[in-house]
């Protein structure tokens, strides 16, 4: 991680994006206030649905681990650019939310970090296509479906 990071007393929230919040998605993070700082390109273990014009990624069970990977960057971010994204992702905290916060674990280079992630809702990916490269930006052609 930057050293930047790492001098601080206290450590930031890292999040992990893997769809439109990407570099030359969408939504793409980088033109939120406040600005987020990358910290590199990660993987994690898990599934990506295409749902139209955004992704899903459903976390790997411990079963699972290894199977599939999804692609992303982790970015540094604050309290207020975290209040932010669960505006985007419509966090209310109900069990029928299209999406659920998490915590993920992601290498950063050689580094290991815990980062936030926002996991679909399970019911929202029956009968969705599976996006076998794990990749979003790869699979709309640079950001745009």
């Amino acid at each position: 991680m930057p050293e930047e990071w790492i001098s601080r007393d206290l450590e930031p929230r890292l999040v992990f994006v893997y769809g439109t919040l990407r570099r030359g998605g969408l939504n793409d993070i980088n033109r939120l206030v406040p600005s987020p700082v990358f910290q590199g390109t990660a993987r994690v273990e898990g599934c990506l649905f295409d749902l139209g014009s955004y992704p899903g990624l459903l976390l790997a069970s411990p079963s699972e681990q290894g199977r599939r990977v999804v692609c992303g960057e982790v970015y540094a971010i604050d309290e207020a650019l975290e209040r932010q994204l669960d505006v985007i992702e419509e966090i209310q905290g109900r069990p029928d939310d299209e999406y659920f916060r998490r915590q993920v674990s992601v290498k950063v280079g050689e580094q290991s970090c815990v980062c936030l992630v926002y996991e679909i809702n399970p019911t929202r990916v029956q009968g969705r296509a599976l996006i076998d490269h794990g990749d979003w930006i790869r699979h709309v052609g640079g950001g745009r479906p």
